[in-house]
């Protein structure tokens, strides 16, 4: 559940993928959420941020809409990453 509402809340920097230990992934995603950020003054900045909260929009409730089963299962047991 803490890992939905922060990839709500926080997707478009990783942080959720951090608490599930996916370490490589969370650096993805905070890199380039931090060059959106650092691009914003232009537009490419605009679309690098909108794609990674877009990213973590669809995580968080795809977390939100499993069972506490299915999220083991998926998330921690077979480890599957992105969606």
């Amino acid at each position: 559940m803490l890992a939905g509402i922060l990839a709500i809340i926080l997707g478009h920097l990783g942080i959720h993928k951090f608490v599930l230990g996916y370490n490589t992934e969370g650096i993805i995603l905070l890199v380039l959420g931090l060059a959106g950020y650092l691009t914003a003054c232009f537009l490419i900045g605009y679309f690098i941020l909108a794609a990674t909260t877009i990213i973590g929009l669809v995580e968080g409730i795809i977390y939100l809409t499993k069972s506490d089963e299915e999220f083991y299962n998926t998330y921690i047991r077979n480890q599957k990453t992105w969606f």
